[in-house]
């Protein structure tokens, strides 16, 4: 049947979008961590296909919809697919934007810094989500998006906190304020990261389960028994 191969094409498309976004953010923020210029590069140039794959996926949602009028679980399918991709898209333009602070920055993060703002557990828990979010989309499984929310709180937190911090830190190092500032802009880069992984868990819970979760509160989440 045409529309189930089409369906195929379009899952396997997704897959390898979400697989690279997934990939560039690792190297953005290895690249923030170690100053690597060259992985830094890497994410830059990656970015293109990045947006054809995207351009892709949109032109195939489109196809779909107009030629084969899906219902029920494949339409969610369909349309979760063309929310997640543009999704994805946002995530690559994080992680590109990150990697072009890198380029800016004089050198690595001091081990002090990184520490006092929290940085590695920042970058640790949006990989985690995001790594998270294409497992649950690969085997179907929802329940590995569920507690999502609970971690980007973590990363709400820290970046909360960053401001005040900030602040501290410019007073103490008054010669690097630029590389500080490079420093700011990623923890808002990660922070929004997690909101964006969030949307695409909404999505994927929309496309299995048939339900709607625009705001993923811990009150409408099953209990986390691990």
């Amino acid at each position: 049947m045409q529309l189930e191969k089409e369906l195929k094409t379009l899952r396997i498309s997704l897959l390898e979008m979400t697989m690279l976004v997934s990939n560039q953010m690792e190297k953005a923020c290895k690249a923030f961590d170690t100053g690597n210029r060259e992985i830094a590069m890497d994410v830059i140039t990656n970015e293109r296909r990045i947006n054809a794959i995207e351009l892709k996926i949109d032109s195939d949602c489109e196809n779909i919809l107009a030629l084969h009028h899906p219902v029920a679980v494949d339409l969610r399918f369909v349309m979760a697919a063309y929310n997640i991709c543009s999704t994805l898209e946002r995530i690559a333009d994080n992680a590109d934007a990150i990697a072009k602070y890198v380029l800016e920055m004089t050198g690595p993060v001091s081990e002090d810094i990184k520490k006092e703002l929290r940085i590695k557990e920042m970058t640790d828990t949006a990989i985690s989500m995001l790594n998270d979010a294409l497992d649950a989309y690969e085997e179907e499984s929802p329940e590995k998006v569920y507690h999502i929310h609970s971690r980007d709180l973590i990363l709400n937190e820290i970046n909360i906190q960053s401001s005040t911090k900030m602040v501290e830190l410019i007073k103490k190092h008054p010669n690097e304020i630029k590389q500080l500032l490079f420093i700011f802009s990623t923890i808002k880069k990660i922070e929004r990261v997690g909101d964006l992984i969030k949307n695409i868990a909404e999505e994927i819970i929309f496309y299995i389960e048939a339900k709607v979760i625009k705001h993923m509160y811990s009150k409408n989440l099953p209990e986390d028994k691990n």
